[in-house]
Parts: C-alpha cells; structure tokens; sequence
C-alpha cells in the first residue's frame, strides 16, 4: 500500500495538481485523498481507475498502480501479431501504404521503429536507421544528427521539446530525459535562438549528398486505445515542405 500512496503522490505533483483539485475533480473529499496518500485507507478497484482517469495516466502506468494496490492489471498488453489487435494492424498497414510515396513510420513510447514504408527505408537507409532500432539512440551515439539534418540547431531545438513534452505526459521516461539533456548541451542546439516571427512549421531538411528534403510531419495515435502497446504508438507521417521535394519524392513511384 506505501508503494501505491507514493505512486499516487507522485502522479498528482507531476500534474501539478493540489489535494483539493484532484479531491474535487474525482468526487471525493480532500481528507480521503490525504488518506490515500499516506496509506491510512485503502482504494477500491473504481477509485483507482478514477483516480488514473483523472490525471491521465499512460495505461502502463494505470496497471501499475492497479497491482501496487494488489488488484490485476485492468489494460491489456498484447503482443503486436495477437489476433484481438489484427485491425489495427491491418488500419497501420493501410495508412502507410496508402501514405506513399511519401516517408511514414511507427514508433513506440521510446522512440523505436516499429514499422516504415518503402519510402521512408529509402529516405533512412542513408543514416543506417532500420525497423527495430531507435531514432534517439542513432541521434545521440553517432554523429548521423549535424551530418544528415541541415538545420541541425533548430532540429535539435524542437526535438528537445517534444521528448521533453513526451516524458512529461508519461510521468517520466528516464531514457527521454537523458536524450533531451544531452541534446540540450549540444553547442549549436543551445546557441539556437527561434526567429521572429515563427514560420508556421518547422521542417527538417534532410542532406545525401546532392539530395536535398525538406519534410514536415504529423503525428497520428489511436485516440481510445485500451490496449497497452496501441496506446503507445505513434505514426509519423511526413509530408514535403517544398515543390522540390515532392518532385523528388514522387519520382521514386515511377
């Protein structure tokens, strides 16, 4: 029960949200979340998916303090070829495809490649990026970042707030945390100053040799995922921020 009060304390600071605040959004009394808290009283089942509910917790995390609690795991974690999750698979599948030719890819919650199209193998295979492998760790062990992005220093800036961002609304991810800090003290990314005005949307230019794309992205999720590893996805599909790229890139279809 200490494990779960801790947990529970934990959560409401990271979201900046008082006893009272989170008493009145989920319907309870200030005093029985200070109880909870300090483990003088012990939450239902309901209370705890409340609770989870209301400071949006990953669901990882909610099966978390479901078992620090001592209850079963309430969101399932199934593997990607289960066949509850063939669907999805098959909505991924048809969103990448259909997205050629120009670059998609699927990443879970640490930024790892899950699954990529033809174009975007085409367009990764230069910096040795594959399916399996993470975009954080080939950013930061090798020097693939300053010698493939030609606007590297505004890169970095941004990709330094979206891991920040992204840990954050998780509770915490260590190894996105270790990935923003360096970043952070990398000389150029730190001496970046954002122009004024901003432009509408940051692209990243990528450099091969005399190959030259700008791309711009958006990301996509499955918005009522319960299942674990759905919830986790992210589809990155990429778009061409010029006339020149989206020449380029559909050239490759031909």
């Amino acid at each position: 029960m200490t494990h779960f009060a801790d947990d529970l304390k934990t959560w409401r600071t990271t979201r900046r949200l008082s006893q009272l605040a989170l008493a009145t959004e989920c319907g309870i009394s200030a005093r029985h979340l200070s109880f909870l808290e300090t483990g003088r009283a012990r939450p239902s089942r309901g209370m705890i998916l409340r609770l989870s509910e209301t400071l949006n917790m990953p669901r990882p995390a909610r099966n978390r303090l479901l078992v620090a609690a001592g209850f079963a795991p309430v969101y399932p974690d199934l593997k990607r070829e289960a066949v509850a999750l063939a669907p999805f698979s098959q909505a991924i599948d048809r969103m990448l495809d259909r997205h050629a030719p120009y670059p998609a890819v699927v990443m879970d919650r640490l930024w790892r490649i899950t699954q990529m199209n033809k174009p975007a193998e085409i367009l990764f295979s230069g910096i040795g990026l594959t399916v399996g492998q993470s975009m954080i760790q080939l950013l930061l062990e090798t020097n693939v970042g300053p010698e493939a992005v030609e606007n590297w220093p505004e890169f970095g800036h941004h990709i330094t707030m979206r891991l920040r961002a992204e840990s954050a609304e998780a509770g915490g991810i260590a190894e996105l945390d270790q990935a923003a800090e360096l970043l952070a003290h990398d000389p150029t990314i730190k001496a970046y100053e954002p122009p004024v005005p901003l432009p509408p949307v940051t692209p990243t230019i990528f450099r091969a040799g005399p190959t030259r794309l700008s791309l711009f992205s958006t990301l996509a999720q499955f918005g009522s995922a319960e299942e674990v590893t759905l919830s986790d996805l992210k589809i990155e599909l990429m778009f061409p921020a010029d006339e020149e790229t989206r020449l380029f890139l559909e050239s490759l279809a031909t």
